[in-house]
């Protein structure tokens, strides 16, 4: 009990409720824009920005939660409900028919934590040890990287296919869905020996335990969680009904508004945690922090998106653009051999964070 009126409000520090109270100000501020027939650019801005606070929202709630059940619980959790915003903004996106926007907002998400942030844990983790080189157990990136080559050796057959004309092509929607359910089945058995080894509860226990959300009290969680689920669901019907006319006033293309500014917004935000268990000195922590979340994206959100999506107009499929694919299967490559011999040097992750830049660059004159 000492502990808890520690915090400012319900568990929450002051700095956190403030943060909370703003996050879901913004969501109100986008609902009145609007309601209030304001300009769809004006709105796709407060979007982003809510959404960008809602996926934090929904991460500090989960953890809490999490905290109450022990590491298991906080695993499956953070596995489950850390993409809500994400797996909402994809769900409106192809209602509305944008597949060009859903399929992108997937492969940013995955780029930009496989890319951009864990390049950046790299260069602030190599430049604080002492020899200039980031050290961390290789086991959990090997694994990670396992199952997302897993994922990308069915995109990229399904994408052979369909750029061959191959008779396969024919039946890419059952493929995907039988191949999405592969995925998953393969995520979940990884994961429940991850939770169960003795090595894998105490990372996820360590993984929790730098969050702010320790004190906050059960029933405060859960209602953060409802709550900002509720809001990421509105907020993310609001921001695919501005894009097109957002996009369009700032000369962007859809590919990257769904490759940089979702996948920011609503995804790598959130795991800004592992650059600061980097500059900590915790390397394993902030590894295991942002590769879990590639391997998220990759076998648990996009299969589950493509199964939801057989029961919407517009089906999604395990199939990408051969541009997206080439970056898919080099991003894979490129993980396997920086992270899998557990050291990590500077250029090592600026040589991520680069690519990254040049993958932005190339979806922005799409």
């Amino acid at each position: 009990m000492t502990a808890r009126r520690s915090h400012g409000v319900f568990g929450l520090s002051r700095r956190r409720a403030i943060l909370a109270a703003a996050v879901l100000l913004s969501a109100i501020v986008a609902g009145a824009l609007v309601v209030g027939g304001a300009p769809d650019l004006s709105v796709f801005i407060v979007c982003t920005v809510a959404l960008a606070g809602l996926a934090w929202l929904v991460s500090l709630a989960t953890e809490a939660i999490g905290e109450h059940f022990g590491p298991g619980v906080t695993g499956v959790l953070q596995a489950s409900l850390a993409n809500l915003p994400e797996l909402f903004v994809v769900f409106f996106a192809l209602k509305a028919g944008e597949l060009i926007v859903a399929q992108t907002s997937i492969l940013g998400s995955l780029f930009a934590n496989a890319l951009l942030v864990l390049g950046l844990v790299i260069v602030v983790g190599a430049r604080r040890a002492s020899d200039r080189k980031m050290r961390f157990h290789p086991r959990l990136p090997k694994d990670t990287s396992t199952l997302l080559l897993m994922a990308v050796f069915i995109i990229t057959l399904l994408g052979l296919a369909v750029q061959t004309g191959d008779r396969a092509a024919h039946h890419d929607v059952t493929i995907s869905a039988i191949g999405a359910v592969a995925l998953i089945a393969v995520y979940i058995t990884w994961l429940r020996r991850f939770l169960h080894d003795d090595s894998g509860a105490k990372e996820a226990a360590d993984i929790a335990e730098p969050a702010p959300a320790r004190s906050i009290a059960l029933p405060v969680a859960v209602s953060l969680l409802v709550v900002a689920g509720v809001g990421a669901a509105f907020v993310s019907e609001w921001f695919v009904g501005s894009l097109d006319s957002a996009i369009q006033t700032l000369h962007l293309s859809k590919s990257f508004a769904g490759l940089v500014i979702v996948a920011i917004a609503g995804n790598a935000v959130e795991n800004v945690v592992g650059i600061v268990l980097a500059s900590k000195g915790k390397s394993d922590l902030a590894i295991s922090v942002v590769k879990n979340s590639v391997s998220q994206v990759a076998v648990l959100l996009f299969p589950v998106l493509v199964l939801v999506s057989l029961f919407l107009p517009t089906h999604l499929v395990l199939e990408v653009s051969p541009v997206y694919l080439g970056a898919l299967v080099l991003t894979a490559l490129a993980l396997w051999q920086i992270t899998g011999d557990g050291e990590a040097y500077t250029f090592e992750g600026l040589a991520l964070i680069t690519m990254y830049l040049i993958l932005a660059v190339v979806a922005y004159f799409e």
